[in-house]
């Protein structure tokens, strides 16, 4: 990660993540769906004097086109399905971070944007949390 990269922290919970992440980069957008965990965020985010950061309540799986394009995407959870809307929100030679869940295990997956297209590399396993509205959509069930 580079001091003037555009970070998009998905996920970001009490704020401990965003934390880091300004520390590191240029500016941050930390996106929580879950009201009360964006006011721990708020407060949290404001103590630690992380001024970088732009806490905003939203839905993970959209992401925040608001500030995109992105140069990292930090997904802080588990995902069973290829985020292709935060994947559209990417700039190019951005970076995306999620776990990748397939049954009980998960895999760390590095997701890159060159040429104006998405290639993908596994990682290491991993088992994390499943984030609210990643649950793959189910096919047609008898």
């Amino acid at each position: 990660m580079k001091a003037d990269d555009k970070v998009l922290d998905v996920g970001c919970g009490t704020g401990y993540s965003a934390a880091v992440l300004a520390r590191l980069a240029g500016r941050v957008v930390a996106l929580e769906q879950d009201a009360d965990l964006v006011r721990v965020a708020s407060d949290a985010l404001a103590a630690a004097g992380a001024g970088s950061v732009v806490l905003t309540q939203g839905s993970l799986i959209e992401g925040f086109k608001g500030e995109a394009p992105y140069d990292v995407i930090l997904v802080n959870g588990a995902i069973e399905a290829q985020p292709d809307e935060l994947l559209a929100q990417l700039g190019e030679g951005g970076r995306l971070v999620a776990f990748l869940q397939t049954g009980a295990q998960g895999r760390a997956v590095l997701y890159r944007k060159e040429n104006g297209r998405v290639g993908s590399r596994p990682d290491f396993d991993a088992t994390v949390p499943l984030l609210a509205g990643f649950k793959k959509r189910q096919g047609f069930i008898f």
